[in-house]
């Protein structure tokens, strides 16, 4: 095995602890995550440099060529031990996870724009909402503990970089986390098929959380208390049943930055 390191000393791990981060007990003890491809990494790179523990790579560094980051040559054989997929997609980064993302307390300066997340059960749509908050200026997540781990492979892969672009909450508290942005003057809107239309709800600019539900129940009765509105995407209900979260979680935000008429 060969390394090396850009800027300083760097301890060696064997490859049983990157593979310890493909499971929850591994990443809650290591405090890190596991991210792949150059994309992904270029992206984490630019908005969070100091997250990058370090850069596993089986061939050329061409494409993260410039992140002034520890990394380390691994055989291809060896990369295969730790890599998230099948076939892997070119280096591996091991990032860390802030200590604060098991918390229901929002941080003191949140921002003007929160995405709530109760018990999104794929992680596939867990990243996706990630990306998606990140790609519209949403500050942050606060989540159930229900939901999908947004550090698991399959939702750091979805949000592909993205998930250091916002600040993250995940804790079966999470209500009393909603509570808090209350107090501080948010505006709590809940997206449900019972809602009214999302005609002049974002039309005056203010501090807002939006909450996304469940794939399939949707929001529970006990969170939707919690919202100031209720609203709802009208689709051709004859033609499908309901829109994937994900797709409503985009429109929804987008809205929220460009208001109907």
């Amino acid at each position: 095995m060969v390394t090396g390191f850009q800027g300083g000393s760097h301890i060696l791990k064997p490859l049983k602890w990157y593979a310890s981060l493909h499971t929850a007990k591994g990443r809650e003890a290591s405090r890190a995550f596991l991210v792949e491809g150059s994309r992904a990494i270029k992206q984490i790179a630019l908005a969070a440099p100091e997250r990058i523990i370090e850069i596993i790579h089986a061939g050329s560094m061409e494409k993260i060529k410039g992140i002034d980051r520890p990394w380390r040559m691994v055989t291809a054989a060896q990369y295969k031990q730790v890599g998230l997929s099948q076939h892997p997609a070119g280096p591996l980064a091991v990032v860390t996870i802030p200590e604060d993302a098991g918390s229901d307390d929002p941080p003191a300066s949140p921002g003007k724009k929160i995405v709530i997340l109760e018990d999104i059960q794929d992680p596939g749509n867990m990243g996706a909402l990630i990306r998606n908050a990140a790609a519209f200026d949403f500050d942050g997540i606060l989540c159930s503990d229900k939901c999908a781990d947004p550090f698991s492979p399959k939702a750091t892969q979805a949000s592909c970089g993205a998930i250091v672009s916002v600040w993250l909450r995940r804790s079966s508290r999470f209500r009393d986390g909603i509570r808090k942005l209350k107090e501080r003057g948010y505006r709590i809107i809940a997206a449900d098929s019972e809602g009214q239309a999302l005609r002049g709800v974002f039309a005056t600019p203010e501090k807002t959380a939006i909450i996304l539900g469940n794939e399939g129940n949707g929001i529970s009765a006990e969170t939707l208390r919690l919202a100031d509105d209720v609203v709802t995407i009208p689709i051709n209900v004859s033609k499908v049943e309901s829109l994937n979260v994900a797709t409503a979680g985009a429109i929804i935000m987008y809205l929220s930055n460009h208001p109907p008429a």
